[in-house]
């Protein structure tokens, strides 16, 4: 019997060194620490060669947690033909009396860990699909610095007792009365000429990540699931382009209720015999997407309705994805009335809604064709 046919290597990566620990696929063995070596390109390839010439006839298996350094170790062995895997740092099986850590522990956990199968692993975007994900997470992030600016210079005004004369707020209009406005002390006409500088900046880098944004997702792989979920209610190109950035390729997902569940959209539990008790929602997974639905949810508190905005949206989409949505609004319209009725509380009911679209979501991806990535393309755009 070949006792080396499969190896599992754990990494304890960091910024600027990585601990390997190596376990065989053998009843009985314990993990054994193969050193440090350089969180690099060159090191790491070093070290996936020296560990296959030292077992020509096993199957490595790559395994180490997901941090900020990104998902560059994964590409570079699975591009070599290594199976490499990313897990949860969450979902990790820890003792409550293990006090003692240390990477060499850390590596072997891992490695001993998932040969158990007592590891979940985590989906990894092509680098591709992250790069757009990086653009609108950039977009997300000036318009909240912009919005820090304009709450900054409210403050400013509450405490100086200045009241805004126009009542169109941001507009051409209201920042050339900015402009012009006098303040008695010249310190503090500097305090307003530097945040309407800071303003009018921040609202210029938004327009360019927005203009950026929509350029670039029409070349995007995802754009006909990006267009067509744009056929609900209450989902827009930002909020449409948001979530398939953060969330991939939804047919990963075999039922609707493990996307919600992945959302953190479904009620916690803890129930016991006889006994069922649920709380509030989990709040697991992508925080992003889940504000991003929610957001969406609320305009379903009006009535059924096909505004002009909405048809033409829908236009050129096929008659199955109408269909979808047209049912989801009727349904969720229809549900976000009777819970109200029933005495529900606002957040509540958005959240239910917000967890049903989820459905619908998913219904509408199973419809639209998604293009795959050249395995060659993948290869060639690895960082040097």
């Amino acid at each position: 019997m070949n006792h080396d046919t499969t190896l599992f290597i754990g990494l304890d990566t960091h910024k600027s060194f990585t601990q390997v620990a190596l376990l065989k696929d053998n009843r009985g063995e314990t993990p054994i620490s193969y050193g440090r070596i350089d969180t690099s390109k060159s090191a790491l390839i070093k070290l996936a060669q020296k560990i296959q010439s030292q077992f020509p006839k096993a199957t490595l298996h790559f395994i180490y947690e997901a941090g900020p350094c990104g998902y560059w170790i994964y590409r570079l062995l699975t591009s070599l033909s290594y199976h490499c895997y990313i897990v949860a740092p969450s979902l990790i099986p820890k003792k409550p009396g293990d006090r003692v850590k240390t990477d060499k522990r850390d590596a072997a956990k891992l490695a001993r860990l998932f040969r158990a199968d007592e590891l979940s692993t985590i989906y990894v975007p092509e680098a591709e699909d992250e790069a757009i994900r990086d653009l609108s997470r950039a977009r997300e992030t000036a318009m909240k610095d912009l919005k820090d600016a304009k709450l900054q210079l409210k403050g400013f005004f509450l405490r100086n007792n200045i009241n805004t004369v126009v009542k169109d707020n941001w507009s051409k209009k209201h920042l050339r009365w900015l402009t012009e406005l006098v303040l008695p002390h010249h310190s503090q006409q500097i305090v307003l000429q530097e945040m309407i500088q800071i303003i009018s900046e921040r609202m210029q880098r938004l327009q360019r990540l927005d203009n950026e944004l929509i350029h670039q997702v029409k070349n995007w792989r995802y754009y006909p699931v990006v267009k067509s979920i744009q056929a609900m209610r209450g989902i827009r190109l930002l909020v449409a382009l948001g979530t398939i950035a953060e969330l991939g390729d939804l047919r990963r997902f075999d039922h609707p209720r493990k996307l919600m569940s992945y959302l953190g959209l479904v009620p916690s539990e803890s129930s016991s015999g006889q006994k069922r008790r649920q709380g509030s929602i989990t709040k697991c997974g992508n925080s992003r997407a889940r504000r991003l639905l929610i957001e969406g949810a609320h305009s379903y508190k009006h009535k059924a309705n096909i505004s002009s905005e909405l048809q033409i949206r829908q236009e050129g989409l096929s008659k199955e994805i109408i269909d979808i949505a047209w049912q989801a609004q009727l349904r969720l319209c229809r549900r976000y009335q009777r819970l109200m009725f029933l005495g529900k509380h606002r957040s509540v009911v958005v959240t239910a809604i917000a967890r049903e679209m989820v459905a619908f979501i998913w219904a509408i991806t199973r419809e639209v064709g998604i293009q795959p990535i050249d395995p060659r393309q993948r290869i060639a755009r690895l960082p040097s």
